[in-house]
Formats: C-alpha cells, structure tokens, sequence
C-alpha cells in the first residue's frame, strides 16, 4: 500500500515562478518513484524561509490540519530541513517528517547495486544523520520502515554519534580503497590509449536508453529518476570500426544533497577522463533549459567543463514542434530510432576528428608490430597495401600527433 504524502514547499523572495514551480513538480516525480503518492501540496510566499519552523505559524497549522483530514503517513519538505526545524515541525504535525535530501538519498539506497554504491549512500546518509540526530527524537526509535527509512535510516536513536562517527571513518577508509583501484583502472585505459566517452545528463534524460543503444546493451531502462545509480561501462564501435568504452553516468538533479555529491565524487570523477562528454538533455521536457544549465554546473564543480562535448537532445519523437537547440555542437535524435543512433555515432567520430590530429603513415612489413598499436589506439579512415613501395598505407586521426610520412 502507496504511503500518502502530503509536501510543503516555500517560495523564497526573488525565486522566479517557473523554478520553484519546476522544483516542486520535480519532488513529486521524487515521491513517485520512491512508491508514495502525493494527496496534497502546500505551498507559502516568504521573504526568507522561518529559521525555527521553515513555515509560517499560521501555514503549520493548515498543514496539521490536512495531515489530520487526508490521513497523511508523511510529510517532506522540498528544502533541507535543519535539525531545529525538523524538531519544531514533528512537535505540532502528526506525522512523520522528511525533506528533499532524505527522500532523495532514501531512492539511493534503494538502488545502489554495487558495494562501492552502497557504501557511498551509506556515507551520506550517516553524515546527514549525525547532525540531525536530536532533531528526530524519539521517532527514529519507532521507525517500522516506509520512505526515508531504508539503510541508516531505520537505526535506533541509541546509536550514539561516537558509533556514527567511527563508521563514517571505516566507510571512508573502505571507499579510499576503491577510489585507488579506479584510478589504476584509469591509468591502465589511458595508458593503452582507449577512447573513453561519458554520458551525462539529468535524471530521466534518457541516457540509459540511448546507452543500450549505443553499445548493444540492456541496463535497466525506467521512466523514474535515478534508474541509474551505479556507472556502467561497456565497449561502443564508431562507424570507422574504432573502439571505445562508453560509461553511463548517475543522472543530475537541481538541489542534490551535499552529503551526495562528496560521497559520489569518485565516481563521478570518471567523467574527467574522458575524451568525448555526451551531454543527454530531454528536449521534450518544459525546463529542459533549467536541466542544461544544472548539469553544465555541476560539470563546472567536478572541473570536467573544458571537455569536449556534443549535446544530444533526445526524445525528438515526443515533440510537437520544430526543436532549435540553443547548445553548439548539438543532434537532436530519438534514442529509439535507429537511423537517429547511427547519426549520432557518425557525429561523434566528426567531433574526434576535429578535436584529434590527423595522421598518415606507410609501414614496411617489418613494422607490422606498429599496426596493431594504431587499430588500438587511433582511429584509422584509411588502409591499404601499396605494392609499389611494398609497404602498408595508414590514414587516421590520433589524440597526440603522429609524425607525417614525407611522402604525403
């Protein structure tokens, strides 16, 4: 049985409308797809928001009325709620209390697959516990399951901040090692000089979709935010024949929890290594614009925004209207048309062609052993066996330059 959730949201001054109303449309997609159904939300106008009660007194009994008439199992806030408001709020509402960060960290670690990813939620969550602790009271201790209650969520309030302490230490020394052995998996790709391209995007973009296109995959594909927690990478082939690996990245969202995106850094960091960024933008959506600018800042923070990007602005075939892009270089495809997927990897090599120098070589049959290093490495467009001068003919596009033969 669906939890019913009733949201309160406040519109801070000089907030524009379209934001906040995108904002809280967003935390009941939220809602969705962590199982709860949202019977009412509640919004207030305020200069600033309440520093003791987030809401205004009169709007926190209106709320505590509804909870009553509705029958509300939950109520979450669409800000970060500090341990003092948390408190205030649980005093007068009779239901259990949330916000944004909470249920977003809850859908986490609902879906975290891997050891590295639920390691990384677990982290999270216990840093945005510990502060919070003596706001819960004694509700933590009561706490049967439901949203905002999977992993550190359901721990007893006996759990003292020493023992939350000592494993956010364990938890971070765990994951250190796994940042290590990432980064030799890094250094190893880069040394054998492996294109590597990475797929961001906002959540629900579509980027596992157009992914399992791309490398002939079959992750899991949801209309939910977050389908994809945990970075795939699997092998795509360009047009060329060139080979590379393409890594399908966790989806952005406006507002992520602090705790989330320290704890996620290291995986995320793989999108500073690549050659090529696939930017995945839902050009269907009403606050694509909004989507675009999110990601291209978070990508700001994570200093990955000097790559070289193409932005893909998928879902074309739920337009109703023509589509300008307004981010250069751009394609505006459908994950599901296959002609569009073609296109796209056809674009890509383009991209690398530009961004890459051009090479041409011929190899005597005893610098055969040279061959092998260029399909690898580089992308070849040309090849083919010269039996005037009794060598091999070599055209391509490589990442560092590749000295000329002189006779080209």
């Amino acid at each position: 049985m669906q939890e019913k959730i009733l949201i309160i949201a406040v519109k801070k001054a000089g907030q524009k409308e379209d934001r906040f109303r995108s904002s809280v449309e967003e935390l009941i997609s939220l809602c969705h797809t962590a199982g709860g159904q949202v019977v009412k939300v509640m919004t207030q106008t305020r200069n600033k928001i309440h520093p003791a009660t987030y809401i205004g007194e009169g709007k926190k009994e209106e709320i505590r009325a509804q909870v009553e008439e509705l029958a509300v199992d939950l109520v979450i806030s669409n800000d970060e709620l500090s341990p003092v408001q948390l408190r205030n709020l649980s005093s007068v509402i009779p239901a259990r209390i949330i916000d944004r960060s909470q249920l977003i960290l809850d859908i986490f670690a609902a879906r975290a697959k891997t050891k590295e990813g639920k390691l990384q939620v677990e982290l999270a969550q216990l840093e945005y516990l510990l502060p919070r602790l003596q706001g819960y009271g004694t509700s933590l201790s009561r706490l049967g399951g439901g949203i905002g209650t999977r992993g550190p969520g359901e721990t007893k309030l006996e759990m003292d901040r020493r023992y939350l302490r000592n494993r956010i230490h364990d938890i971070k020394q765990k994951l250190q090692t796994v940042v290590k052995q990432r980064e030799l998996y890094r250094k190893r790709r880069k040394s054998n000089q492996v294109l590597q391209i990475a797929l961001v995007g906002y959540t629900n973009a579509g980027k596992s979709t157009l992914f399992n296109q791309l490398t002939k995959s079959d992750t899991l594909e949801e209309d939910k935010l977050f389908a994809t927690l945990d970075p795939l990478t699997r092998k795509v082939q360009l047009p060329s024949g060139f080979q590379g690996l393409m890594t399908d990245t966790v989806g952005f969202l406006q507002d992520l929890p602090t705790a989330l995106i320290a704890a996620f850094r290291s995986t995320l960091e793989e999108t500073k290594e690549a050659d090529l960024l696939l930017h995945v933008v839902d050009s269907s959506h009403p606050d694509y614009v909004q989507h675009q600018e999110t990601v291209l800042q978070l990508l700001k923070d994570l200093k990955a925004d000097h790559l070289p990007m193409l932005t893909v602005y998928n879902k074309k075939d739920l337009l109703h209207e023509t589509f300008i892009p307004n981010q250069h270089p751009a394609i505006v495809i459908s994950a599901f048309d296959n002609d569009d997927i073609q296109k796209l990897l056809k674009k890509i090599e383009e991209l690398l062609k530009q961004e890459w120098h051009e090479y041409a070589l011929t190899l005597k049959q005893e610098e055969m052993n040279k061959l092998y290093s260029l399909e690898k490495g580089t992308m070849i467009t040309e090849k083919y066996f010269d039996e005037d001068r009794n060598a091999y003919v070599i055209r391509g596009f490589s990442r560092s330059p590749i000295q000329n033969d002189d006779t080209f």
